[in-house]
């Protein structure tokens, strides 16, 4: 349950992310399926998949291949969040109650495929919404399939979907290297990498040398700088807890502090699109946030309880914090902004916040060791200028639109 502090209605009138719909994108599956399924015809399939791998009439991968002539569907993986994406916790093997398939969770005793799941099959097929950041875990999943692939001499098919907070945010400092191969940092890119899942599957490839048989099933009329809401694409949760392009935008930025004693929103009506915490003042929150002008972000004051929440963080109690409200997606420094809110956090909070937890996601000591002691954090995009102008320049060579 929320309560909005006074002066707050003028600002949530704003709606940034809607607008008419001025394409008709057609993802890799419509693609693939408009091509009557001839690149899997004579296959032997494993589909990588979860709820987001839907058509452009909502039908569903599995359906749509265990229908296709010529093509034999062997198994199921399904990533974090499960096959329904209806879980946040580990996830055992199963059944798919649907289709009759065999379902192998990477999200649980294994995150790779062994040898032994792939000995019947010639071809894996990936399809998921990604989101544009790092440490979204179904780009690990699908570079962790990419090597057992290339391991078993399997081919690698992925299925293109659009990056929903368009191909141009580039943000934020690459990992330290004692961080790259976690599941949440599967290589050294900045935070939001601004590319869809099958270029990263590209990079991946060759950068990482992985160097599986990969087939990558482009998109038809997307564009760099499409928001979600321009492409026509029907917009299916891709977690839980992201429930609009919004949130996804903001996820880059509230969900670096989510390894932190603060609330970011889960079991609230609105993920991400609010954090707080027990020993928060909203209101002087509100304030100083506003104070630092972030481009296209207004902060008013909240009071919220959340409930179902990962590691029992303020489960149940009354939290005060902010409602953060997109006023111009196109100005929005996602990354920066997330490390100024959490420097706020401990210039008010300091013997409460825990600040240093930031590095769970960012994953770059020297950033957050640098940024703690800065009196102008607007500052800080020069402490990895060097790595997204360098992650520009190699990701180049990788985009396909």
């Amino acid at each position: 349950m929320f309560r909005f502090l006074p002066l707050v209605a003028i600002l949530l009138a704003v709606q940034p992310m809607s607008s008419t719909a001025s394409a008709q994108v057609l993802t890799g599956l419509d693609v693939l399926q408009q091509d009557e399924f001839k690149a899997l015809a004579g296959r032997r399939v494993g589909i990588i998949t979860n709820h987001t791998g839907v058509s452009r009439d909502g039908t569903h991968l599995i359906q749509l291949l265990t229908g296709a002539r010529g093509v034999t569907v062997v198994r199921l993986f399904s990533p974090e969040h499960g096959l329904y994406g209806e879980k946040d916790e580990h996830i055992g093997d199963g059944v798919d109650a649907k289709s009759g398939l065999p379902i192998v969770s990477l999200y649980g005793k294994v995150r790779t495929p062994t040898p032994e799941m792939l000995a019947d099959l010639d071809t894996l097929v990936f399809d998921m919404q990604d989101v544009g950041a790092r440490y979204y875990t179904y780009i690990a999943t699908m570079g962790n399939c990419m090597k057992a692939a290339a391991g078993s001499g399997v081919r690698f098919v992925v299925l293109d979907r659009p990056n929903p907070v368009t191909g141009l945010i580039v943000d934020g400092p690459n990992p330290d290297a004692e961080h790259i191969g976690k599941f949440t940092c599967f290589g050294p890119f900045p935070v939001s990498h601004g590319m869809t899942i099958g270029e990263l599957a590209q990079l991946f490839n060759k950068e990482y040398g992985i160097g599986c048989d990969l087939q990558v099933v482009k998109m038809q009329g997307w564009k760099r700088e499409m928001w979600w809401d321009e492409t026509g694409v029907k917009w299916v949760n891709p977690s839980p807890n992201l429930r609009s392009p919004t949130q996804a935008l903001l996820y880059l930025s509230i969900g670096l502090m989510e390894a932190s004693n603060v609330s970011v929103g889960r079991g609230t009506n609105l993920p991400f699109e609010c954090f707080g915490a027990p020993w928060i003042k909203a209101s002087e929150l509100a304030a100083a946030l506003n104070e630092q002008n972030l481009p296209g972000l207004e902060f008013s004051p909240i009071e919220f309880t959340p409930t179902n929440t990962p590691h029992k963080i303020h489960r149940d109690v009354r939290c005060e914090g902010v409602r953060v409200t997109v006023t111009d997606r196109n100005a929005v420094k996602p990354v920066l902004s997330g490390i100024i809110m959490a420097w706020t956090l401990e210039r008010l909070y300091e013997n409460e916040y825990n600040y240093d937890a930031m590095l769970n996601l960012m994953m770059n000591k020297g950033v957050r060791d640098e940024v703690k002691k800065m009196s102008d954090p607007r500052t800080a995009e020069a402490l990895w200028r060097d790595d997204v102008d360098a992650f520009k320049a190699l990701r180049q060579g990788y985009l396909i639109y």
